[in-house]
């Protein structure tokens, strides 16, 4: 069984990939480390996942011995792990930004000084769906963020079809979205009974997004906003396309369908989805709505940030990595 490690496992990303990966069939979960929890054990600190291993400092020495490592850091701290993981034959799937701009000064202008530039090329951009035939040949996954999952497969079929002239995103999160550590804004007091926008115009994944959609056909600046929304987890975005010519919704329909046909975790679905519709779930559930009115197509897509939107993304991704099928652990 090919054996894995996830660096940073404290984290709410890296605690569910220790789950997933822990309860797989075919992989074992070798080591999980942690800067902060160092010592105790997971189960201790998420009861929820069950998992009984200890988690240690990271000692490559030890910890390098794998075939396989999640590496679930801060952007900037996974970079160096990253490299010297490569360096000893470990294939990676990285959870944080620092390889999924394709672009080094897109990547300094958003984020820091990049650590290590020679590996961007190297990497592989880890939407399962668009990307399956390079992951499985890939040693460096970078998985995509859980805004950029979202919006990228709800707006794929028109981008490709050349239909997308302009898009407003609108997009509401539940707080483990912005990670473990507590802020003002993630405090219980300012969620609960609340909701209201952030980091409005300066959110990191804008140009994640505006990569991948003029890769697929679509060269625009997306308007984009993220909500805060009193739910500890879970995604739903509503994207409000223009397009380039009127769009029928029996097209919109066909369109949808023809591009995610024999896709197993992509749902379309009738009515505009709920987070509850996907909660725990590697789905991504897609109602796609001319609206004659407008004259615009609506969009809406919902998936759990920390299952599609971060862990069981990985996954996806690791069996495609090792040959074995995509929904091995996480259907």
């Amino acid at each position: 069984m090919p054996s894995v490690l996830v660096a940073g496992a404290s984290g709410y990303a890296g605690a569910l990939a220790a789950r997933l990966i822990d309860r797989h069939p075919q992989f074992e979960l070798a080591a999980i480390t942690s800067r902060s929890e160092a010592g105790r054990r997971h189960r201790d600190v998420y009861p929820q996942h069950r998992v009984d291993m200890v988690m240690e400092e990271l000692d490559l020495e030890r910890h390098a011995q794998v075939d396989a490592a999640i590496v679930a850091y801060p952007h900037a701290a996974a970079a160096p792990l990253v490299a010297e993981l490569l360096g000893r034959g470990v294939r990676v799937i990285d959870l944080s930004a620092d390889f999924r701009l394709r672009d080094l000064a897109t990547y300094e202008r958003w984020y820091v000084k990049h650590p290590h530039p020679e590996l961007i090329e190297r990497a592989v951009y880890g939407l399962t769906e668009l990307y399956r035939d390079q992951i499985a040949s890939a040693d460096l996954v970078a998985c995509p963020g859980c805004f950029p999952t979202a919006a990228i497969l709800a707006l794929a079929p028109l981008a490709a079809a050349e239909l997308i002239a302009d898009v407003v995103i609108d997009a509401k999160t539940g707080v483990s979205g912005a990670g473990r550590e507590p802020s003002e804004d993630t405090h219980f007091v300012s969620v609960d009974e609340n909701i209201r926008p952030y980091r409005v115009g300066a959110h990191r994944h804008m140009p994640e997004i505006d990569q991948e959609l003029a890769a697929l056909g679509a060269p625009i600046t997306a308007a984009f906003t993220p909500h805060l929304a009193p739910l500890d987890q879970g995604e739903l975005l509503s994207c409000y396309v223009t397009t380039t010519r009127p769009v029928s919704q029996a097209e919109l329909d066909r369109s949808y369908a023809d591009f995610y046909r024999g896709e197993r975790f992509i749902e379309l679905v009738e009515h505009a989805p709920g987070v509850r519709d996907v909660r725990e779930t590697n789905v991504c559930a897609i109602n796609a709505h001319a609206d004659e009115r407008t004259g615009k197509a609506f969009v809406f897509a919902a998936l759990d940030n920390l299952w599609k939107g971060t862990s069981s993304q990985a996954v996806a991704n690791l069996n495609l990595m090792f040959d074995f099928d995509e929904g091995l652990g996480i259907s």
